[in-house]
């Protein structure tokens, strides 16, 4: 029997069967979940999320989903702030919350003591300006050079999160990945974290897959939908892995079929940056188990042992 007011986490690569487990987990132990998922934070981007749709969800109730409009600038500090009101506020009423999601800087920014250097809008302007005439992929292997783990945790694709981790290292001297905090610093430290791992020939055919019938749902015209929402004006979710990418499409740069194999390619990298992100945390349990059923009698029973 698990006690009520318990704080768990599932992370992993995408398309590893997170959010299944999340909502199963939550049925359970009576929980609510909290999305750690950065580009289902806006509203419309549905498809191409992977998005679980209000039957999916079985009646829990998903916070941190739906909150921004594509036209606006996530930022992890934001994330951090929300995400802990929630749960704090959840687990005061003595309910236990279950967040889930594969963005590995935002579960550790709702976890840790993470601390966010100021801004210096000069500095920035300055990096975005060169970032329009070298271009991201440039931007992100000085990155690479300056600080590898950021460049792991963030996408090439994300040339605003590139431009800010790049201004903290000019600002402070320091790598981005220095102000994160050591192991055992933790704001819930009685969290328990699960992660989903998964052969990586499994994982290749079910991004594959899911890939293909994102485009079946109408992917295109979700994004056609987004570009009169404004998404092209916003840094951050017109960055995201299977928009950016039906945006150029649209734009002309790219083959519809070009689009469809490059949002492989790309979400296939992102699930290996995934995987490298969370392996440093000596915290996390993984979960081999491949069906629901399995991961979650894996997950009640190391969990009632505690």
């Amino acid at each position: 029997m698990i006690e009520p007011g318990r704080l768990f986490v599932i992370a992993g690569a995408t398309a590893t069967g997170k959010s299944d487990l999340a909502v199963a987990l939550a049925s359970e132990i009576d929980a609510e979940i909290i999305n750690a998922d950065s580009m289902q934070l806006y509203r419309g981007m549905d498809i191409g999320t992977a998005k679980l749709t209000m039957e999916e969800r079985a009646g829990i109730p998903h916070h941190m989903i739906d909150i921004l409009d594509v036209h606006e600038d996530a930022t992890v500090a934001s994330y951090q702030e929300s995400a802990r009101k929630v749960a704090d506020a959840l687990l005061a009423q003595g309910k236990s919350v279950v967040i889930v999601g594969g963005t590995g800087l935002y579960i550790k920014a709702f976890l840790d003591d993470l601390q966010f250097p100021d801004t210096d809008p000069e500095v920035r302007e300055r990096l975005f300006v060169e970032s329009e005439l070298v271009g991201g992929d440039e931007m992100h292997r000085r990155l690479a050079r300056l600080d590898p783990a950021a460049a792991t945790a963030i996408p090439k694709e994300n040339v605003r999160r590139v431009v800010r981790a790049l201004e903290v290292i000019e600002i402070t001297g320091k790598p981005f990945t220095a102000h994160l905090p050591r192991q055992g610093e933790g704001r819930y430290p009685l969290a328990r974290q699960f992660g989903l791992v998964m052969d990586r020939e499994n994982l290749r055919e079910r991004i594959d897959l899911r890939v293909d019938q994102m485009w079946e749902m109408g992917l295109v015209g979700e994004v056609d939908s987004l570009i009169e929402r404004g998404i092209l004006t916003g840094k951050t979710a017109r960055a995201a892995i299977g928009y950016s990418q039906v945006i150029s499409f649209r734009e002309g740069r790219l083959s519809e079929s070009e689009a469809r194999e490059e949002t492989k390619r790309a979400t296939r990298a992102f699930a290996r940056r995934q995987e490298t992100w969370f392996s440093r945390d000596d915290r996390i349990r993984w979960i081999k188990e491949s069906t629901t059923d399995e991961r979650l009698a894996k997950i009640l029973s190391s969990s009632s042992q505690v």
